[in-house]
C-alpha cells in the first residue's frame, strides 16, 4: 500500500490510522474492522476477547516495574458515520477511505474521514505496540455501533472490562478535557399517506438544497449551521399557500446524529403560476443565501424542470406534514446555567425519508445534560407531530454522564497536560453524547476521562482532523499512562 500519510507525527499512530481507513465500518457492519483487530491481536500475541454484542477487548500486561500499577482500559468505538456528497461514487461497505492532506488538516475525497473514531483505534493500537511506552496493566476496548444506538455500550456485560480506570478517546477538541456528556433520546413521526395520480396539465420541478456544512448535531448545534430539512420546508410551504403545490417526494438528511446537509423534492405547479412561482424561487434562494452566508458560504438551492411524476401525495398529508416540520424545533433549546458558553439542551430535525410502503418516516434527536430536559424537548417535538396526526414514538435514548470534580484520573490528566505543554487545559462537560454514562452504569466504580485531538465537521463530508494536534493527544496519552498510582 502507498501510505498518503507515512511523513506524519506520530508516524505509528498516522500508520494505523491509514490502515483503518481501508477496511469499511459502518455502524451494526463492524465485522470487517473487528476481524482487521483480531488479527492485529494475534499477529502481536495479545490476549483478547469479544462479548455477544461484538464488543472487542485487547490485553496487555504491564511493562518491566509497572506491574504494580492500576489497571487503565482505553476506550474507541469502532464504527463510524458514512456521509458522503451526492456526486460521490463510494460504496461504503466495500471502499476504503481516501485520506488526503490540506495543509494542517487530513480529510477525505468527499466522503467522512472516519476519524471519529479511528484516531482513537490507533491510538490504541500504538499504545498496545509502541515498546517505548512505560505502563502498567492494560485494557484496550473496541465497542460496536456507537453512531446509530450505542448499542455496544449498552449491551456491554458486568465483568467484560477488568480496570477501574478508563481513557475514553473519543472527544473532539485538543486543550479540553471532558468529565461529562449529554444524555440523549430520538423522537420518531410516522405518516400514513395516500397518493393521487398527478395532477394533469401540471408541469414538474426537483428543488434541491446542497451545499450545506452539516457536522455532528451535538458539537456542531450551537454554530448557526443551516438545515437543509427546514430551508426546504420553509420554501415548500411558503409556495403551498401561494401557487397551491403538490408534493410527489421529498427525501432529506439520513442521520440521526448529523445536522442535515442536503434535501430534495419533487413537486408539480399549475402552468399559470410556473412564471411567479420560478420568480419567488429565486427571491427566496437569494434571501436564504444572504442570511446565511457568514456559516454556509456554499449554500447551493437549485431548480430544475424534471418529468412528470406518476402520483403526489393526498392534499391533507402534504399539508400535515408541511406544518409539522415547519413547526417542529430545531437547534438550541437551552444553555447551560453552571458552566458558561456550553448548550444544556437541543434537538435536531434529522432525516424525513418516503418509504415504499406510504409512510413518511421522519427522525429528530435531543440532548441534554438535565434529564427533565431531555424529557422536555422530547415531549415538545412529539406534540408537534401530534397535533399533525402523525404516530410518535421515543427510542429508549441514553443517560448523560454526571462530572465528578473529584476524580483522579482528571487530576492525573490535568497534571500530566501542564507539565508536557505549560497551560492549564480546560475541564468541562461536551453536549455530544458519549458512550461514558452507559458504561458507568454498568460499572459504577469507573473512573474516567475523555480527551482527544481537534476534529472538525464531523459526521460530515467536510470531516478533517488537526495533524499537530494528533501528536499533543499521544504524548498526553504516554504521559498519563506512566503517571497512573499504584493499586
Amino acid at each position: 500500500m502507498n501510505y498518503v500519510l507515512k511523513d506524519l507525527k506520530p508516524n505509528l499512530v498516522w500508520k494505523y490510522f491509514e490502515d483503518i481507513c481501508q477496511v469499511p465500518r459502518p455502524s451494526k457492519k463492524e465485522e470487517k474492522i473487528r476481524a482487521f483487530l483480531i488479527d492485529f491481536a494475534e499477529k502481536n500475541n495479545f490476549e483478547y476477547e469479544t462479548d455477544q454484542i461484538g464488543n472487542l477487548i485487547i490485553r496487555k500486561p504491564a511493562t518491566p516495574g509497572m506491574e504494580n500499577r492500576k489497571s487503565v482500559v482505553l476506550q474507541s468505538h469502532m464504527d463510524m458515520v458514512c456521509e458522503k456528497n451526492s456526486d460521490k461514487e463510494h460504496d461504503f461497505d466495500n471502499d476504503p477511505i481516501e485520506p488526503v492532506i490540506d495543509g494542517e488538516w487530513v480529510r477525505a475525497n468527499d466522503t467522512t474521514l472516519g476519524a471519529d473514531d479511528g484516531i482513537g483505534i490507533a491510538a490504541e493500537m500504538a499504545v498496545l505496540t509502541d515498546p517505548d511506552i512505560q505502563h502498567g496493566p492494560i485494557e484496550c476496548l473496541f465497542t460496536v455501533d456507537e453512531e446509530t444506538g450505542l448499542t455496544g455500550a449498552f449491551e456491554l456485560a458486568p465483568g467484560f472490562v477488568k480496570s477501574r480506570i478508563l481513557l475514553n478517546m473519543d472527544s473532539e477538541d485538543e486543550g479540553e478535557l471532558f468529565i461529562g456528556c449529554a444524555g440523549g433520546i430520538d423522537t420518531l413521526a410516522t405518516f400514513l399517506t395516500k397518493y393521487n395520480g398527478r395532477p394533469v396539465n401540471h408541469h414538474a420541478f426537483k428543488i434541491s438544497v446542497t451545499g450545506l456544512k452539516g457536522g455532528h448535531s451535538g458539537d456542531e448545534i450551537d454554530k448557526g449551521l443551516g438545515n437543509s430539512i427546514k430551508i426546504l420546508t420553509r420554501f415548500l410551504w411558503n409556495c403551498d399557500k401561494k401557487f397551491k403545490i403538490r408534493i410527489a417526494d421529498f427525501d432529506g438528511g439520513n442521520l440521526r446524529n448529523a445536522i442535515p446537509r442536503e434535501a430534495f423534492t419533487t413537486i408539480t405547479v399549475r402552468p399559470r403560476d410556473i412564471k411567479e412561482f420560478e420568480e419567488f424561487f429565486e427571491s427566496f434562494r437569494d434571501e436564504i443565501a444572504r442570511d446565511i452566508a457568514l456559516t454556509e458560504p456554499g449554500f447551493k438551492m437549485s431548480l430544475e424542470k424534471t418529468e412528470k411524476p406518476g402520483q403526489v401525495i393526498d392534499k391533507k398529508t402534504q399539508s400535515k406534514l408541511l406544518n409539522s416540520l415547519y413547526a417542529c424545533p430545531h437547534g438550541v433549546i437551552a444553555m447551560s446555567q453552571s458552566m458558561k458558553g456550553m448548550v444544556e439542551t437541543s434537538t435536531n430535525l434529522a432525516s424525513v425519508k418516503f418509504l415504499d410502503d406510504n409512510r413518511i418516516f421522519i427522525t429528530t434527536s435531543q440532548r441534554s445534560d438535565s434529564e427533565t430536559g431531555k424529557k422536555d424537548i422530547a415531549s415538545m417535538v412529539e406534540s408537534v407531530f401530534l397535533l399533525a396526526g402523525a404516530a410518535v414514538a421515543h427510542t429508549d435514548g441514553y443517560p448523560g454522564w454526571k462530572p465528578n470534580p473529584d476524580s483522579e484520573i482528571k487530576d492525573i490528566t490535568v497534571k500530566a497536560y501542564e507539565k508536557l505543554f505549560n497551560v492549564t487545559p480546560v475541564v468541562r462537560s461536551i453536549h455530544a453524547g458519549l458512550e461514558c454514562g452507559l458504561i458507568l452504569e454498568k460499572y459504577p466504580e469507573m473512573d474516567m476521562i475523555s480527551y482527544g485531538p481537534t476534529l472538525k465537521m464531523v459526521h460530515s463530508p467536510e470531516e478533517k482532523i488537526h495533524i499537530g494536534t494528533v501528536e499533543k493527544f499521544w504524548e498526553l496519552t504516554k504521559e498519563v499512562l506512566m503517571n497512573i498510582p499504584k493499586a
